[in-house]
């Protein structure tokens, strides 16, 4: 922990078990030593996670942001070493919002300027005049979470509103009272600019000195999102030479700072990075990212990871997350360890349903089972590209057997499961291997047998197990009539030894035999 958390955060860390060490002020020299050994980090704004830092947490699993942004973490390196990157993209929207009414009221009614001028004793009246928001054309860049909270808080004041979002429907701005258009009308027809972007290399500089040139003239810009997004230096200058009547800024290009040649023009309103500076926010922060902490650490999935190739995870996709990655392990013990090109199936009303996660789940699951170490969510498609393993999806809402079904194929096998509702639990079931029909649940250790369909094989290998004190659980078995041959899956209390393995593989009759681990 190397900035100030929410203490509900850190309790909640310690109380599921973690040791929390909280090291404030670290230069970054000290933060390379202290994350030797560490398996997780949490940050806020003013600490820089670099590649260095990264290559020196050998046992990161996770780093957490308790916040939003992420400009201060090397995400691609991160990604690169299979660290999970989260954040708590939503314990602040509402405090930036607020933030931002704040300053686009501060701006108008030049506030600030006449609370210093008459603590100071003078009675400035006709100086500080400022304008009505009601009538204005108020511009939002960024009509995401915090940009639409500002838009629905501006149209109760009278606002007229208009947006820059490529990624926003036209509908959808539409049922939010916003009219959408580019950049440049935008520009050319807003008395107010709010900022609600992240910053990357497309949003870097987008308000500067050429951009500034294409604004209404007297426009008053807001940025409450991230410094560096509006030139400071090239803004300084609109304001002096007329073109931009004034400015409130929340963040700077680089912070702290004390210095900024915005910070000597009366009407720019100014404060130290406040967006998030609430007590709520900072409560809900320290929460979120210490639940998305844990879960990684835990090995499961994390809502709220930004290098995690998933997209949104449904709540009908959810409960199927478990089976994917099962259904992955079990064709990796198929493969006897050799990994093979990746096609998962979607039968049924998951069909459409947003299964990218299954998928990454199921690949996630075949790389474990065969002989790959520290696969995560994160570094999975990497290690499939590094061993130049394809991967894809299909999706059918026909299944003709079962509401949903999951089919994983890979090197010439094939493993299909579902989720059966027994009384009021949902439980997991293989029901296909290999084109053979079984059913069974999938457990820590099991054996797939196929062996010619003929009286006492069943025998044979349960006198085999039970005389190297294997118990069987469970048993399934799928004959094939057309080809003369069977296959059982057998679930056992504990792993089956290789020499009993290579002894039935020996035993006539008996045409292969593989050890599935699912955990």
């Amino acid at each position: 922990m190397s900035e100030v958390i929410a203490e509900s955060g850190l309790q909640e860390l310690r109380n599921a078990g973690h040791e929390v060490d909280v090291r404030l002020g670290l230069s970054p020299d000290e933060l390379v030593e202290a994350v030797k050994g560490a398996h997780a980090l949490i940050i806020r704004s003013a600490t820089q996670v670099d590649a260095a830092t990264l290559e020196a947490g050998k046992d990161l699993v996770v780093v957490g942001r308790a916040g939003i942004g992420l400009d201060n973490v090397d995400v691609a390196k991160a990604t690169e070493l299979g660290v999970m990157v989260v954040n708590a993209p939503q314990s602040n929207i509402l405090s930036a919002a607020e933030q931002t009414m704040a300053l686009l009221l501060a701006q108008a009614r030049n506030i600030p300027q006449a609370h210093t001028a008459l603590k100071s004793g003078k009675w400035e009246r006709s100086k500080w005049e400022g304008v009505e928001l009601h009538g204005k054309v108020l511009g939002v860049v960024g009509l995401g979470k915090i940009g639409a909270l500002v838009a629905q808080r501006a149209m109760a004041f009278g606002m007229h509103l208009v947006a820059y979002d490529p990624f926003i429907s036209e509908e959808r701005a539409r049922h939010m009272g916003v009219e959408l258009m580019d950049l440049d009308q935008l520009l050319a027809q807003s008395d107010f600019i709010t900022i609600h972007l992240p910053k990357n290399k497309e949003t870097t500089n987008l308000l500067n000195a050429e951009s500034l040139k294409k604004t209404k003239v007297g426009v008053r810009i807001i940025n409450v999102a991230r410094g560096g997004i509006v030139n400071e230096a090239d803004l300084a200058e609109a304001i002096r030479n007329g073109h931009v009547q004034g400015a409130a800024l929340d963040v700077f290009e680089k912070e702290p700072t004390t210095e900024s040649p915005l910070f000597e023009l009366p009407s720019v309103v100014v404060v130290p990075h406040l967006g998030a500076s609430t007590v709520e926010a900072q409560d809900k922060a320290g929460i979120t990212i210490a639940e998305q902490v844990e879960l990684a650490l835990a090995g499961d999935f994390v809502p709220f990871a930004v290098n995690v190739a998933a997209g949104d995870v449904s709540n009908v996709v959810r409960p199927f997350m478990g089976l994917a990655e099962a259904l992955g392990r079990f064709i990796g013990g198929l493969l006897d360890g050799e990994p093979a090109d990746l096609e998962v199936i979607y039968q049924g009303e998951l069909a459409g349903a947003g299964t990218k996660i299954l998928t990454l789940c199921a690949l996630k699951g075949l790389l474990s089972a065969t002989g790959h170490d520290g696969v995560s969510f994160v570094n999975a498609p990497q290690l499939a590209t590094d061993h130049h393993l394809s991967w894809g999806e299909v999706s059918t809402v026909e299944s003709p057997e079962y509401v949903n079904l999951i089919t994983v194929r890979s090197g010439g096998h094939a493993v299909s499961g579902t989720l059966m509702t027994i009384g009021t639990r949902l439980e997991t079931r293989i029901v296909g291997v290999d084109e053979h029909s079984v059913e069974i649940p999938p457990a820590a250790s099991m054996l797939v047998v196929r062996n010619d369909d003929r009286p006492g094989m069943i025998g044979l290998v349960g006198v085999a197990l039970g005389e190297a004190h294997v118990s069987i659980a469970s048993m399934a078995v799928g004959p094939d009539a057309l080809s003369e041959t069977a296959l059982m899956v057998l679930s056992t209390t504990t792993p089956t030894p290789a020499a009993v393995i290579e002894r039935l593989r020996a035993t006539e009759g008996i045409k292969d035999i593989h050890l599935i681990a699912l955990r």
